[in-house]
């Protein structure tokens, strides 16, 4: 049933649900204008990105509205991270179907409020309209970081470590969690994977503490594999991966043991939002230490390779993986 006549107007949903959201921010200018106003502190720079998610490919419908706004806000502060920047502001585009009421764009302002409180940054702008097809939300994010100073994909080196943070796997195994897919898994590891699909941990703080470490670095958002190969292709080397060395929780290898999928399947899930850097041995004493301090594990994976680029992923037996699918394409 449409709820249409539910939904507040366009103005009324800006005033009601978003315009409180800009609060504390002068060049948002209360979202009663046309565009904002925003300059970088002095000597700085500023980072952008946008990203957007789709009811269905992105996430389900059936997905709680605030997790829906957490998750379309921190895929993008996930790329800023990647960026070592530090978030600022963020502009916001929504297109709602028919289904989606007052009551749920109410939810769906609060994921946005807790997570700018959390990250700090402001909402300064966007646009709201209705579509007769999925619901969509896109994302564009503002980060600042010194002169010079952002990572690129461009950068890693010929003996190079290459370094992820956190887990892989985790959300591709929610992801079957929240279809019912994941058959007699505990509930405990059904929990803590669902909960990763559904509200990502962009890694804000780890970014900001490699400053000056990192030759090459990417978010890992399509699937391990096919990020270090867009890494590995910007760069013009080789990289070596031990699959053995990629990190994976207690609960995903839970999960596979109960699905009877090989560590593959997490290697080639995505929606990880992890980073994944290059930066040189030298590092290693530095880079134990920012884990210690910011409590996220940083994992050694692999190397990088005087060869052409490519990734070449070795199994613990020493032979060589092969991936039919290396990750999630958006064509």
């Amino acid at each position: 049933m449409s709820r249409d006549a539910d939904r507040p107007g366009e103005f009324d949903i800006i005033s009601r649900f978003f315009a409180p959201l800009s609060k504390g921010e002068f060049g948002a200018l209360g979202l009663r204008d046309d565009a904002a106003l925003l300059a970088p502190k002095r000597g700085n720079e500023f980072v952008l990105t946008v990203d957007a998610i789709v009811e269905s490919v992105h996430f389900l419908k059936s997905d709680p509205p605030h997790a829906i706004a957490q998750k379309a806000l921190r895929v993008n502060l996930s790329d800023l991270a990647a960026k070592g920047a530090r978030p600022r502001a963020y502009m916001l585009t929504t297109a709602w179907p028919p289904w989606v009421d007052g009551t749920w764009i109410e939810a769906f302002s609060r994921g946005l409020a807790h997570d700018q409180e959390l990250f700090h940054l402001t909402l300064i702008g966007g646009d709201t309209v209705s579509t007769p097809g999925p619901l969509t939300v896109s994302i564009t994010a503002i980060g600042e970081v010194v002169q010079g100073g952002m990572f690129k994909r461009a950068g890693a080196r010929a003996g190079d470590d290459i370094w992820v943070t956190g887990s892989i796997g985790d959300a591709g195994l929610g992801l079957l969690g929240a279809k019912g897919d994941l058959g007699d898994t505990p509930d405990s590891a059904k929990q803590y994977l669902l909960g990763r699909y559904l509200v990502p941990e962009p890694r804000v703080s780890t970014g900001l503490a490699l400053a000056g470490l990192v030759h090459s670095s990417i978010d890992v958002s399509d699937g391990l594999v096919a990020d270090l190969e867009h890494m590995s292709v910007a760069s013009g080397v080789g990289f070596e991966i031990q699959s053995g060395q990629v990190p994976h929780s207690p609960d995903a290898r839970r999960a596979l043991s109960v699905l009877g999928e090989g560590p593959g399947f997490l290697l080639t899930a995505g929606d990880d939002y992890e980073i994944a850097f290059a930066a040189g041995q030298s590092a290693r004493p530095l880079l134990a230490d920012i884990a210690r301090r910011t409590g996220v594990s940083l994992t050694r994976i692999g190397k990088v390779v005087e060869k052409s680029a490519g990734v070449t992923i070795v199994a613990p037996d020493g032979g060589l993986l092969q991936f039919a699918r290396k990750g999630f394409t958006h064509s």
